[in-house]
């Protein structure tokens, strides 16, 4: 297969809703395929200015459920994290699927009833993954060290890549993340569904290798923590739709169910039950990066504990530095730009271009 997928040049920071200030800026966008060390083929999309002002190049992870391109390159104004960073920081920003997820490759067994098979896309696969994007990104952009930004489970699996391969990291940003930190957590952990009823501190048996989700199943998560009734006020429907439009379509195979529904695996559900339930995959001490933990301070995913216990145990961090994001939800970067967006922007920014300011809110 060629690894090169497709090539959209000249598109604007301005169709994608970057700051009037940076919309002269030019973004080209290619998507090509890697393949890991255990010959998986990996989607990628690359957005790169056309300026780049550093070599050091951004990937952007995505967490359990919705892929990359849904979660951080929507066609919609304030809806691509991905080209308002490239703009921003001057950066060209990778964009990847794990296996298992959108245009990546996914296992055999996911053609099969997910009855028939243990948890997909664990882990310590998803590291491998990443690696392989590292290393491609290094190529394509002539860096020695790469910056992660994870979202979710994605900070999970950037911060295990990060305590394994010290060296290809410069920068860590993980985004609304689980670390082990506590062994309680009222979505995930014990006495949730995922626990195994006659041992309710192991996954349940029998849970499939990937589960499906229709449009309609993104919503309780994010309704449920934006604070107020009219949840247009926090988030634009034309982003939300967009949102929901680019996860369904993510699933060539969508269209067979009705309603339409796309397939994620459930390895990364697994291993983010054992880190609800105190364990931990990895150890951050192994990191060496500059870490800077965000946290949103309605999000149902990850705890205080998991950040404190993260900057903790990155005791080899060259800096670490812990933000709580005021009155913002999980989707935070999906948010209206006023309800905690552009703060992750200035934030990340900051962060790389190594010119942090005083912890705000931790």
């Amino acid at each position: 297969m060629s690894s090169k997928i497709a090539t959209i040049l000249g598109v604007t920071g301005a169709l994608l809703g970057s700051s009037p200030a940076s919309s002269a800026q030019a973004l080209s966008r290619e998507d090509f395929r890697v393949f890991t060390s255990d010959g998986v083929g990996i989607y990628v999309r690359e957005i790169r200015p056309s300026s780049p002002r550093h070599l050091e190049p951004l990937i952007l992870v995505h967490g359990a459920r919705v892929p990359g391109i849904a979660s951080f390159d929507l066609e919609v104004p304030n809806g691509s994290l991905g080209a308002d960073l490239a703009i921003r920081t001057g950066r060209v920003v990778f964009i990847m699927d794990a296996r298992g997820y959108g245009a990546s490759e996914r296992p055999e067994a996911m053609n099969r009833p997910a009855g028939e098979s243990r948890p997909l896309s664990r882990a310590f696969e998803v590291v491998r993954d990443i690696d392989a994007v590292v290393q491609a990104s290094l190529k394509r952009t002539g860096a020695e060290k790469v910056a992660l930004l994870g979202w979710a489970t994605g900070g999970m699996w950037a911060a295990y890549y990060a305590s394994l391969w010290p060296e290809r990291v410069n920068h860590l940003v993980t985004l609304n993340a689980l670390y082990g930190g506590s062994n309680v957590h009222r979505v995930l952990g014990v006495g949730s569904p995922n626990a195994d009823p006659t041992k309710p501190d192991r996954f349940k048996q029998g849970a499939g290798g990937y589960a499906l989700y229709d449009a309609a199943s993104l919503w309780p998560s994010w309704d449920g923590t934006i604070p107020v009734a009219d949840k247009s006020v926090w988030r634009s429907p034309e982003v939300a739709a967009a949102y929901a439009r680019a996860a369904v379509a993510s699933d060539p195979e969508s269209e067979r169910h009705q309603p339409p529904a796309f397939r994620a695996p459930l390895g990364a559900i697994e291993d983010s039950f054992y880190q609800a339930t105190g364990r931990r995959l990895f150890d951050s001490c192994g990191i060496t990066a500059n870490v800077l933990i965000i946290r949103s301070e309605h999000d149902f995913w990850s705890r205080p504990e998991d950040a404190e216990s993260l900057a903790h145990d990155a005791a080899n961090a060259r800096t670490v530095r812990i933000i709580t994001l005021p009155n913002a939800t999980h989707y935070v970067h999906l948010d209206r730009p006023e309800r905690g967006r552009d703060t992750i922007l200035q934030e990340v920014d900051a962060f790389l271009d190594g010119n942090s300011r005083a912890p705000a809110g931790n």
